[in-house]
């Protein structure tokens, strides 16, 4: 597999990461690259780590991640959306969404990064120089992950009130498509 492959693949899978991270750009009230930093960081990190973790377990273990890696992917996403849509309908709570912590940043980069595994066990079984394509994964989701959040704050000044919301149904509809495309629904 070339370079030109693997960077098609790194932003293939950087796609959730960076549509997250837009929500979390939304919900911050005035844009610290900081946070942007934070939040590249979580993702291109795990979406780095993934294709690695996946592809030892691919060896071993590929029929059983497989078949159930969408369901979790779809899970946690779903989980994350509803709290974040039940906190936009919330007038008196505080936008829990705009956090960068640890509690909030390591289920988000777990869940956008549950098909880097997945690609990880594919790799297994290709002529795949498997740390390169770590790391061109988890640059290419770092650089997505900033600009998410870049562009989610500039356009939650515009649309703060309904920002939440958005970032929510975002996160459903993302784990939707995981689970569909994973069951050949579509």
């Amino acid at each position: 597999m070339g370079i030109f492959e693997l960077i098609a693949i790194g932003i293939g899978l950087s796609m959730d990461a960076f549509a997250v991270s837009i929500c979390k750009g939304l919900a911050l009230k005035k844009m610290d690259w900081r946070n942007a930093i934070i939040a590249g960081v979580y993702f291109g990190c795990f979406q780095g780590f993934m294709p690695l973790l996946g592809y030892l377990l691919g060896i071993r273990f590929q029929s059983l991640i497989t078949q159930i890696d969408h369901w979790i992917a779809f899970i946690l996403l779903l989980c994350i959306g509803v709290n974040m849509i039940k906190g936009s309908m919330d007038k008196e709570a505080e936008c829990v969404d705009s956090s960068f912590g640890l509690k909030a940043m390591f289920p988000l980069a777990v869940a956008t990064s549950i098909d880097a595994l997945a690609v990880g066990i594919s790799f297994a079984f290709l002529h795949v120089n498997i740390v390169m394509a770590a790391f061109i994964i988890g640059i290419t989701t770092f650089g997505f992950g900033i600009a998410g959040v870049k562009i989610g704050n500039v356009f939650g000044i515009r649309y703060k009130s309904k920002a939440e919301l958005t970032g929510g149904i975002i996160l459903i509809l993302i784990g939707a498509k995981i689970l569909i495309e994973h069951l050949g629904i579509i």
